[in-house]
């Protein structure tokens, strides 16, 4: 039996293009907002001061809390409404509520 041939038909596939619809917001907006500054600008970093320092906080603070979500999951302590268990975590819950 073949069954690469019939993988490989044509599906119904839409043509039309599909418009971008934003369902949550984008998290790169001081990203950009450094990058347009860098553009406007010539790419003259003294005249983008601002921009720059608010992204290296958001840098910080994201590093800081990748740090502490590790911390965090390698003591196995359940933090609540975490949706992405790791197994250590889900071991702990499924001890605590074995009949759920």
């Amino acid at each position: 039996m073949r069954i690469f041939p019939a993988l490989m038909r044509k599906r119904n596939i839409p043509q039309d293009p599909v418009a971008f619809r934003e369902i949550l917001p984008l998290k790169l907006k001081q990203r950009l907002s450094v990058f347009a500054c860098l553009k406007d600008h010539d790419f003259n970093q003294s005249l983008c001061s601002k921009e720059i320092e608010a992204f290296q906080k958001c840098y910080m603070k994201n590093i800081n809390d990748v740090q502490q979500k590790r911390i965090r999951e390698a003591k196995g302590i359940l933090t609540p409404g975490d949706k992405n268990l790791t197994p250590k975590q889900l071991n702990i819950l499924l001890q605590r509520y074995p009949n759920v």
